[in-house]
């Protein structure tokens, strides 16, 4: 085929993909039925111009678009992969940990369900054999998202729902490739059928194998993107041959699944490129993987869609009934797990609650496409498969594709709004009436300083401040007629409006380069769990979400216990310097809210609504602080290094705006810009190592400024530090329950504790202990305790604590002090310390 004209279609294929956006976005269908309308278009306009008698001219480009390799391989080996890499590196995979159980049950579960739905109901139907039936199930259980997730969007549908649709998407196109595997195998002629007990004993072999690949092959990718990190094209090219590179050696080394290879290695590196890579370098990284997702994705349903008339050749009037019974038994299929099994997974608490409508934009949203297309072109390339089964698989999976797209597809959008999707709850009409209101209100007051500082003409000012007036006006009382929110509900909105603000002020201190990109992931995570916390359980769920923020980990406990067990110190470390970082980043945005708090929120959601927001922010400025507090009594020093790196950082960025102003005014030229922003560089790769921390020698410096051990001396104090133990405890954690026996005593180094014992309570913080009285008197009431902030301990037994109790005059007046709030004579405790010894 000539090098020109083949150049000629695949740019036009381009002119072709920047002309369909703006298409459907006039034609308010989605970008996908546009795109396979068009390839349809063009496919069929090409066997007409080359069966036609009327003209010849066009026989060349007709030929020439038929002749194109389009082969299932094209869509497997170079889209598939761009498409899920690119899918993996927009995630926010920390969330959709949340969301697994959901995830993995709509993935695997509902392309089983449909595969057996459909198989099943065209053996009863039909002539072909089970085996066909069953493949015909699994070409047509994969689903494309991208319709149904792009109007939820639009209308500010729940964030969780995308994020469940996405992950549900991405690990379907595995399971249904696997199945279809599965039953090629047995439909083929000339291959032995495969053993089912085997196929099934495969399924894992083909997980965790794409999983090792993935995930190796993106380490060695990051190490090598490591050292090109002043390079930026460089890396970016690295990423490129990534997924390719995952995919083939899965699927043709390893012999495992290409598309879980894929998908491990993009999650990979979203885990760890952010912390390994240079923030700009990964900004634009992700961009240029947007713009290739959008042209595979693009391509992938042109190409897809040329086919569609050639796979529709050899129809008959009976095909039609059969594609009729394939929609029925997979919309079923669908339907039974959005309104069978989903719901019990709600009722387990192992699913967020969807709602009925939600559901029904989703099952009406399950899109087919390329992939689809490409595992039913696999079929009708096999010269193995019977031509009967060929011909019936392609007509099928080809027919139902078009139902999805022309019908399911062009009616989405009607459907989202018969059921009220599109327009606005009573509460956020009213809400938006007050925002407009206010919004007014600054313009005019803007705008009036304006036509003062440029002086502009008296009476044009005059007419438009008129009409800008009655404008205000109108607004004005609109918003008093939306008085009737109900103070719940601001709230919950405030506290929204809140979490969705202190994302914006991370993502502006990542680009200032003020904190870091690792950082910011874990930051934005807490962001986005506050503003779901908020929506969901309104201030309560506000509240779980900000403990849970600064909470210790499952992971930190785990590190250490490896430490103090087993002496594995490099969990720990990490975590705790992480820790660390992540509080003073978190110290450092919660600081910029009480603006928007007196600024915004009290305009449109007034006084009181404000003064609430504060006093929950207050309590978590509280809870980062004792954090913090616990880590630098532990650490000292160590936060100190951290706050001279922030300010190293701030001072190379405000250096840097410094450079960029004065090559735009003219002041240096390139030359000089060039050398100033070289050393610069140099300078800021130095600032952004974070510094080291040393957890061993930091426990006697923290004994030692104890209030409770000042009285000992420096050998006294050593030997202390040997018995004592830390303990790190999480708000709302049981220390001591009241049926357990007391063994030990505990110091709290930060942090505090509430002490629950026979109708009272009592409050303990920093340089306070407890535990004590139970272990020095027989007859004491016992106390439940509990964390009401992340909380260090130091804990030590009985003897020694009796041991140091004769020695400490300090830790005496401190027993005795404790005695006296729980309203016990010292005298008594006293006389039983001296039956004891």
């Amino acid at each position: 085929m000539d090098i020109v004209l083949i150049t000629t279609i695949i740019a036009s294929l381009f002119l072709v993909i920047g002309a369909a956006e703006p298409l459907s976005v006039r034609l308010r269908l989605p970008f996908t039925v546009i795109l396979a309308l068009l390839g349809i278009f063009i496919g069929s306009a090409a066997i007409f111009f080359l069966r036609t008698d009327l003209t010849d001219a066009l026989n060349p480009v007709a030929e020439a678009i038929l002749a194109l390799p389009i082969r299932s391989n094209v869509f497997l080996y170079v889209f598939l992969p761009t498409l899920l890499f690119q899918a993996t590196l927009g995630m926010n995979l920390r969330r959709m940990l949340d969301d697994w159980v959901p995830i993995i049950v709509m993935a695997v579960l509902a392309v089983v369900v449909a595969t057996l739905g459909v198989g099943f109901a065209l053996s009863w139907t039909s002539k072909l054999p089970l085996a066909a039936c069953l493949l015909v199930g699994a070409i047509v259980s994969t689903t494309d998202p991208s319709a149904v997730v792009s109007i939820f969007r639009s209308i500010s549908a729940p964030r969780r729902l995308s994020r469940i649709i996405e992950g549900e998407s991405l690990l379907n196109d595995a399971a249904a490739i696997a199945l279809f595997g599965l039953f090629m195998g047995y439909v083929m002629i000339g291959v032995p059928n495969p053993e089912l007990g085997g196929a099934l004993a495969q399924f894992p072999v083909l997980i965790a194998g794409g999983v090792l690949t993935g995930w190796l092959a993106a380490r060695i990718a990051i190490w090598i993107m490591a050292l090109f990190g002043a390079h930026e094209l460089a890396l970016i090219s690295v990423s490129v041959a990534l997924p390719y590179l995952a995919y083939i050696g899965a699927e043709q080394m390893v012999g495992a699944s290409g598309v879980i290879a894929v998908v491990a290695a993009g999650l990979t590196l979203n885990l760890a490129g952010p912390g390994r890579l240079p923030p700009q370098s990964w900004v634009n990284l992700r961009e240029i993987w947007d713009l290739l997702a959008h042209w595979a994705g693009a391509l992938i349903f042109i190409l897809a869609a040329l086919l569609i008339p050639r796979l529709l050749e050899d129809v008959r009037v009976n095909d039609f009934v059969l594609i009729g019974v394939v929609v029925i038994a997979a919309v079923a299929a669908r339907a039974f797990m959005l309104f069978g099994i989903l719901p019990l997974l709600t009722a387990f608490r192992l699913s967020p609650m969807i709602e009925r409508p939600y559901r029904t934009a989703i099952l009406w949203g399950g899109l087919r496409g390329a992939v689809t297309l490409a595992l039913a072109l696999a079929v009708t390339e096999s010269i193995r498969v019977p031509h009967d089964v060929k011909r019936l698989v392609g007509i099928l999976a080809t027919g139902f594709t078009l139902f999805t797209l022309l019908v399911q597809g062009a009616s989405l959008r009607g459907v989202i709004g018969w059921l009220g999707l599109d327009r606005l709850s009573p509460i956020d009409e009213a809400m938006s009436r007050q925002v407009i209101a206010v919004a007014l209100q600054t313009v005019r007051e803007d705008v009036a300083r304006t036509t003062e500082d440029y002086a502009l003409t008296h009476d044009v000012v005059r007419t438009e401040a008129k009409m800008f007036g009655e404008r205000l006006d109108d607004a004005v009382r609109a918003a008093e007629d939306s008085d009737d929110i109900l103070d719940r509900d601001r709230i919950t909105l405030g506290l929204m409006a809140l979490a969705g603000f202190e994302r914006d002020k991370i993502l502006q201190k990542v680009r200032e380069r003020t904190i870091s990109a690792r950082m910011a992931e874990k930051i934005l995570l807490d962001s986005d769990r506050l503003i779901e916390g908020a929506r969901v359980g309104g201030r309560s769920g506000y509240q779980r979400a900000a403990r849970r923020s600064v909470a210790y980990s499952r992971a930190m406990r785990v590190a250490v216990v490896l430490h103090a067990r087993f002496g594995l110190s490099s969990p720990l470390v990490k975590m705790t310097a992480d820790r660390f970082e992540h509080l003073l980043s978190k110290r450092l945005i919660l600081r910029d809210l009480d603006a928007f708090i007196d600024g915004r929120i009290r305009r449109i959601h007034g006084r009181r609504v404000a003064e609430l927001l504060r006093e929950l922010l207050l309590r978590r400025i509280e809870m980062v602080e004792t954090g913090l507090e616990g880590l630098r009594l532990q650490y000292p020093g160590y936060a100190e290094e951290l706050e001279r790196r922030f300010i190293r950082r701030t001072a190379l960025r405000l250096e840097e705006r410094e450079y960029t102003s004065m090559r735009e005014d003219g002041l240096i030229g390139v030359e000089v810009f060039t050398t100033l922003m070289q050393d610069l560089t140099n300078r800021r790769a130095q600032a952004e190592a974070r510094p080291s921390l040393d957890i061993s020698l930091k426990r006697l410096e923290l004994v030692r400024q104890f209030p409770l051990f000042a009285d000992l001396d420096d050998r006294a104090v050593r030997r202390l530090d040997r018995a004592l133990k830390f303990r790190y405890v999480s708000p709302d954690d049981i220390i001591v329950r009241r049926d357990n026996p007391m063994k030990n005593v505990f110091f709290i180094a930060s942090g505090a504790v509430e002490l629950a014992s026979a109708g009272q309570t009592w409050r303990l913080g920093r340089g306070e202990m407890f535990g004590q009285v139970a272990l020095l008197m027989k007859n004491a009431r016992r106390a439940e305790v509990r964390a009401i902030a992340p909380t260090t301990l130091l804990v030590l037994d009985i003897a020694r604590f009796r041991a140091l109790l004769e020695k400490s005059a300090a830790l005496q007046d401190a027993v005795g002090e404790s005695c006296k709030k729980r309203g016990i004579d010292p005298e008594k405790l006293l006389d039983e310390i001296r039956k004891t010894a």
